[in-house]
C-alpha cells in the first residue's frame, strides 16, 4: 500500500495534508496520533469510504481514486463501534459477512469454522452477539472482517473500553495474522499495544510526523534523556520538576516520577541537586530508555509548540 500527496479537506479544515504512507506486505503497522489528528479520515479514504480531495494512493494495488468500490471488496475493515448483529448468533453473523462479501456458497462453512477457530470461538456458533462479552465481540467482529480472507485488514482503535486479557488475546491473533502475510494497519491510543507493532506512524494535525520501526524512531529521532525517579513524595517531586525549564514533561506513575529531558545534556545529577535544592529527597534517579509514550509525547508537544511558533511569526509586523 503506497500514497503520494493524500489529502482531504472539509470545507476550510484540512483533516489529512499531504500524507506519504508506504506499507510493506505482511507488516503490522501502527497509525497514531491524538484525537482530531487525521487517523480515521485516513483509513477512511484508504478503505475506498471517503473520497480524497487530492494526491494519490494504491491498496493492494488498486487505485483509490478510480476504483474505491474494489478497494472496499478486497480489504477487511474493522471499527471501533463492532459492527456486529446483536440479534444474530456469532454463526450466523460470519454468514451474513460471508455473503455480504461474496464468499462462494460452497467455501462459507469451512471459511466459518476456520474463523471459529481463529477467534477462538468455536464453543460460541449458536451464541447472541449482544450476549458475548467485550472481549469475545471484539474478536467475533475481526473475524468477520476477516471472513473473506482479505490480504490487507484495517483496524480502527479495535481494542477500546476492552479489559487487559482481552487485549492480549486479540494481539496474539491479530500478529498470527501479520506473521501469516496479511498486512494490518491499526490506529490506537494503547503505546504498550505501539511498541508491538513492526512499524509506526505519528500523525499530527493531517501530517505524517514521524514513521519507522520503534527502534529506528527512538534512535534517530529521540535525542533527549528520559529520566526516572522515586522520590519520598512523589507529588512534591512531580510538581517541582515541571516548574523546572530543563523538563519538557513529567508523569506520576504510582510511587515513580518519570520525565523527558527538554535539552539534550541534562545529567541524573543535575536532576537530584535539583529536587534536593527544593527540598525534595529521592531514594535513586536513573536514565531510563524512552518508550513509545514518550515519543508520543514528545512529537505532539514538539509540533504544538512549532505552530504556536509560527502564528506568533505571522503576526509580527511585514509579515501581514
Amino acid at each position: 500500500m503506497i500514497t503520494r500527496g493524500l489529502t482531504k479537506r472539509f470545507g476550510r479544515i484540512v483533516a489529512v495534508d499531504g500524507l506519504d504512507l508506504r506499507v510493506r506486505r505482511g507488516e503490522l503497522y501502527g497509525f497514531l496520533g491524538p484525537n482530531g489528528a487525521g487517523k480515521s479520515t485516513t483509513l477512511r479514504m484508504l478503505c475506498g469510504i471517503l473520497e480524497p480531495t487530492d494526491g494519490e494512493g494504491r491498496v493492494l494495488g488498486i487505485d483509490l481514486r478510480r476504483d474505491p468500490e474494489r478497494v472496499k471488496s478486497a480489504i477487511g475493515y474493522m471499527s471501533q463501534r463492532f459492527s456486529l448483529y446483536d440479534d444474530l448468533t456469532v454463526e450466523e453473523n460470519l454468514t451474513f459477512y460471508a455473503r455480504v462479501y461474496m464468499v462462494p456458497r460452497a467455501d462459507r462453512p469451512a471459511r466459518i469454522q476456520t474463523m471459529l477457530r481463529l477467534g477462538d470461538l468455536v464453543g460460541y456458533p449458536r451464541q447472541l452477539a449482544g450476549q458475548l462479552s467485550g472481549g469475545y465481540r471484539q474478536r467475533l467482529a475481526l473475524t468477520c472482517a476477516l471472513v473473506h480472507g482479505p490480504r490487507l485488514v484495517f483496524l480502527d482503535e479495535p481494542t477500546a473500553g476492552v479489559d487487559p486479557v482481552s487485549r492480549r488475546t486479540f494481539w496474539a491473533v491479530v500478529r498470527r495474522l501479520a506473521d501469516g502475510g496479511t498486512t494490518v494497519l491499526m490506529t490506537t491510543h494503547y503505546m504498550d499495544e505501539a511498541e508491538l507493532c513492526d512499524t509506526l506512524g505519528f500523525i499530527y494535525q493531517g501530517r505524517l510526523i514521524a514513521h519507522g520501526s520503534p527502534a529506528e524512531i527512538k534512535a534517530k529521532t529521540f535525542d533527549r534523556p528520559v529520566i526516572e525517579l522515586q522520590p519520598v513524595d512523589a507529588r512534591a517531586a512531580a510538581d517541582v520538576l515541571a516548574d523546572w525549564d530543563a523538563v519538557e514533561e513529567v508523569v506520576r506513575a504510582g510511587a515513580r516520577v518519570r520525565l523527558i529531558a527538554a535539552r539534550r545534556d541534562l545529567p541524573v545529577a543535575a536532576v537530584r541537586e535539583y529536587l534536593a535544592a527544593h527540598g525534595v529527597a529521592v531514594e535513586w534517579v536513573n536514565e531510563v530508555e524512552p518508550n513509545v509514550e514518550d515519543l508520543f509525547v514528545s512529537f505532539v508537544d514538539r509540533e504544538r509548540k512549532a505552530r504556536v511558533r509560527e502564528q506568533l511569526r505571522a503576526l509580527e509586523p511585514g509579515r501581514r
